[in-house]
């Protein structure tokens, strides 16, 4: 390789910056995207009794949520709740390592929503009524939702071994 060639090489991997409020926004939006329609299945196939769009269940009726376009809004919904907790994460939890904040930031979630405003608000039903299954679903669901955007946004901001230069020698 020429030094000219190598020159440029460097100067793209230097150029390499990843944006930091860009990067947990797309994060969100497929943490949304990719939950929600699991969340969905899950309901589909009754493991869970709550809607895929509790989000909105203030907002529409539940026959609504349960039809075509309501599971469409339901989706929508969820995609802009994960990217407010991307960002939300990335404020707050960005420069931990590894995949234990996500986790534990999932759980937070599950129970700021399944025990606590969920149940006040209307949108999901109290701990002792919606059942074991839903309580384990959505608690699993929201942990790996949460390990995925944790573990993202800490890969990206923290990695420093993919930002050295592809000639470095090991």
């Amino acid at each position: 390789m020429n030094i000219q060639a190598r020159s440029k090489l460097n100067d793209t991997e230097k150029k390499h910056r990843t944006n930091p409020w860009l990067y947990p926004m797309e994060i969100g939006f497929f943490a949304g995207l990719f939950f929600c329609v699991l969340r969905w299945i899950c309901y589909e196939m009754n493991f869970t009794k709550v809607l895929p769009g509790f989000l909105a269940d203030n907002f529409f009726e539940q026959s609504f949520l349960r039809a075509g376009w309501g599971i469409v809004i339901g989706i929508a919904s969820f995609i802009v709740f994960s990217i407010i907790a991307a960002l939300l994460y990335k404020v707050a939890l960005g420069k931990l390592r590894g995949p234990w904040a996500g986790i534990f930031y999932g759980l937070i979630w599950w129970a700021v929503i399944f025990a606590g405003i969920g149940p006040l608000l209307g949108i999901t039903g109290w701990l002792n009524e919606i059942g074991w299954n839903t309580i384990f679903t959505e608690a699993c669901i929201f942990t790996v939702w949460g390990v995925f955007i944790g573990y993202s946004i800490a890969f990206e901001f923290n990695d420093e071994a993919s930002r050295e230069p592809m000639t470095a020698k090991s």
